[in-house]
């Protein structure tokens, strides 16, 4: 038997109009701080990851109105956008994907936030939910 590919949850990301009011509203409601903040210009968005155990909520607003995250809150509004599965191989986890007949919207991996690599799984293959695989 085989090791499994994911690791752990690495976050679950939540698509956001005011990031400075969903960062406001985990503090005061739920006394979560902001671990780690970025504009990721090469997606269109900006994040703040609140840090919850080992994982994260990965909280984004577009920074760019034709990014898929403007898209995604313009058809579906403010919510769940993805689960980001951390992975030791980015690559062999997407390569797994694709030799299972999965549909991906990267072909390799690639660079993401705080310095990981990722790789994103289409919603049609797994079930409605957007997948992102993250080596740290």
């Amino acid at each position: 038997m085989t090791a499994p590919l994911l690791t752990e949850i690495d976050h679950v990301a939540i698509a956001v109009q005011d990031l400075d009011s969903a960062i406001a509203y985990y503090g005061e409601t739920f006394g979560a701080t902001v671990a780690h903040r970025e504009r990721i210009d090469s997606d269109g968005v900006e994040e703040a990851l609140l840090k919850v155990a080992d994982s994260y909520i990965q909280l984004l607003t577009p920074t760019d109105e034709d990014s898929p995250v403007a898209k995604y809150l313009e058809k579906k509004g403010e919510g769940i956008h993805h689960v980001g599965y951390r992975v030791d191989d980015c690559a062999a986890a997407l390569q797994s994907v694709k030799d299972h007949g999965g549909q991906v919207i990267d072909v390799v991996p690639r660079r993401g936030s705080r310095g990981t690599t990722v790789a994103f799984v289409h919603p049609r293959g797994a079930f409605g939910t957007l997948i992102e695989l993250v080596e740290e």
